[in-house]
């Protein structure tokens, strides 16, 4: 299949006519890239999978119990790149193939909240790092005491979307507080939002004189480095009432393209969701930061447990999640969600 799809492609990109006749010919570059990259990588799979295969051949009948055990091990991360790309080749949904904007607020519970806020935030650039993705921060406005009261970051690479667009949704905490000096256990939440990063071939209905457009001063630990203009914009969309912001660059020309383009993407991203006829109340579901709406606990305490509530698929280890080993939870989500 995939390979008659590139013959297609690459008929109708060799064409003369291709430029001119092609209203977006930069998307059909991008999946040709990406079938070519997916065929690539299907390749590399089959030549180790061949190649441990007969290495394990030759050191059984050598008697070589070393190479055995190195080339299992190969066999074991063959099959998890195997699962990876499987699923993979599972994300055509519109928007899939794109970069992402993640954005996280604590629930109410102050500093505690604000903290999980700041966890959260560390989890996903670790997990996007991992993957070889870039990370900017797009906004960041920290808490009085600890943590963060928001935090939105551009995770930029292939897939970055299709990978994390089941993380929406309120994640608890349950731990014995850092900052009670009873040391009580405590329960936090946090919402995540991912949405799309949408590119200028996406036509968006998007007026001005139906947004309101604030500047202020960006926020930040203080000294030398605080911003003494006012650079930072939150873009507001009056039908909509939604709200977004940019504090990264000096530049308050800068800040306000990126916040557009923001804006966009989440009014892409609700589209999107219609498509899928995902219901009202789902979507305004998420502006109530607590119990009931859970996607995802992580119990440090009085045991240690990450529980997806949705896919039932549990973690003994909560700091390897917490340093970004998502792949598990995204995996089952997504198989899910595909199914579903």
């Amino acid at each position: 299949m995939s390979n008659r799809r590139l013959e297609e492609l690459n008929s109708i990109i060799d064409s003369d006519s291709f430029w001119k006749e092609n209203d977006n010919p930069q998307m059909i570059m991008r999946e040709r890239s990406n079938i070519e990259e997916t065929i690539q990588n299907c390749l590399l799979l089959e030549k180790s999978l061949k190649d441990s295969t007969l290495m394990i051949e030759l050191a059984e009948k050598e008697k070589d119990q070393t190479v055995i055990n190195e080339e299992t091990e190969n066999l074991n991360l063959i099959l998890q790149k195997a699962k990876i790309s499987s699923l993979e080749a599972m994300l055509s949904g519109e928007a899939d193939k794109n970069s992402t904007y993640l954005e996280i607020h604590p629930g109410a519970g102050g500093t505690e909240s604000q903290d999980w806020a700041e966890m959260l935030l560390r989890m996903y650039i670790r997990w996007g790092e991992n993957k070889g993705y870039s990370i900017d921060l797009v906004e960041k406005n920290p808490g009085e005491e600890a943590g963060l009261k928001s935090a939105t970051i551009k995770i930029n690479g292939n897939n970055a979307y299709g990978w994390l667009k089941t993380e929406s949704g309120i994640h608890r905490l349950v731990r014995i507080s850092p900052f009670d000096s009873q040391k009580r256990r405590h329960t936090s939440f946090a919402s995540v939002w991912v949405y799309p990063v949408v590119d200028d071939n996406i036509e968006i209905d998007l007026k001005e004189s139906d947004c309101r457009i604030d500047t202020f001063r960006s926020s930040g630990a203080g000294g030398q480095h605080v911003n003494t203009t006012d650079s930072a914009v939150r873009i507001t969309h009056l039908p909509s009432k939604i709200a977004v912001q940019c504090q990264a660059e000096r530049s308050q020309h800068k800040n306000k393209a990126t916040a557009w383009s923001m804006l966009k993407a989440r009014l892409y991203e609700i589209e999107l969701q219609k498509k899928e006829e995902i219901s009202q109340e789902q979507l305004d579901s998420r502006s109530e930061i607590g119990w009931g709406h859970q996607i995802r606990s992580y119990v440090l305490q009085p045991y240690q447990l990450v529980k997806d509530l949705r896919t039932e698929v549990e973690d003994t280890n909560p700091q390897n999640v917490l340093n970004g080993d998502l792949d598990s939870f995204l995996g089952a989500a997504l198989s899910k969600k595909i199914l579903d």
